[in-house]
């Protein structure tokens, strides 16, 4: 299994591009701002998007992909989310107002675009490989997920705030090599964090301490400009952890 970084910031802004994920060629976790730099031919290949949210950083390319590469597919994009996601991208963006709904184009029989429904620490297999809906606390339902190849495992958080629940399912995954965890706020914002329903440095650390296993941590949706501050942040208070920064085209391969 290959995971691929092709968007990992908390905005735009220069080579910037908002979250998502590139599982081998047909797979997306989020779909971000950085899927645009994604070609036609790579944009056609792919057949799921896992959303964690409703959120626009992390649907924004969904619209303009199904516009641009449905027409030359044989099968419809399928869209996994929790339903109450699915509830807000039909009614606030796949409306015939902000976009087309692509699931009744062509025709409803025939549509470029389906929604399917995911549950909480149900899995979906997709070529043997499993993707498993972990739990995310944020200001709209939310999921983070696990990704399992067999051979080892990779979590993504996707954007939330304390949550021991998450910390219940990390830990009993016996293969975890990967977790990739959302800090988009400095310490000086840690109210706005709570509110906005984020992480900040001091409590990441809180989270942390619940964690049991011994991944790899990379941080991600850090806040532009204040990257730098953030993970010096997090370095200085991350004893016994050492997390790194996320990088735009990072790859990992479990």
């Amino acid at each position: 299994m290959r995971l691929k970084v092709i968007g990992c910031s908390g905005g735009i802004g220069g080579n910037l591009r908002t979250t998502s994920l590139l599982l081998d060629h047909d797979v997306l976790i989020d779909a971000g701002t950085g899927v645009g730099d994604l070609d036609l031919e790579q944009l056609a290949r792919i057949d799921h998007i896992f959303v964690t949210h409703s959120h626009l950083d992390h649907v924004a390319s969904i619209p303009f992909m199904v516009d641009t590469v449905g027409a030359m597919r044989s099968q419809p994009l399928t869209v996994h989310a929790l339903p109450e996601t699915i509830a807000d991208l039909k009614q606030h963006l796949f409306n015939w107002k902000l976009w087309p709904d692509f699931t009744q184009i062509p025709s409803h029989d025939r549509p470029l675009l389906r929604f399917s429904p995911v549950t909480l620490g149900c899995g979906v297999t997709i070529s043997n490989r499993t993707v498993t809906p972990v739990p995310a606390d944020h200001v709209v339902p939310a999921v983070g997920y696990a990704l399992d190849s067999g051979a080892g495992s990779l979590v993504f958080t996707g954007d939330t705030c304390s949550n021991d629940a998450l910390w219940c399912a990390v830990n009993d995954i016996v293969n975890l090599r990967y977790l990739i965890i959302e800090t988009a706020f400095s310490d000086a914002e840690r109210e706005l964090a709570i509110r906005a329903k984020h992480l900040c440095p001091s409590l990441l650390m809180e989270q942390l301490a619940m964690l049991k296993q011994h991944p790899e941590i990379f941080i991600t949706h850090l806040k532009p400009g204040e990257g730098d501050k953030i993970m010096r942040e997090i370095s200085a208070g991350a004893s016994p952890w050492r997390p790194k920064m996320l990088l735009h085209h990072q790859v990992f391969e479990f």
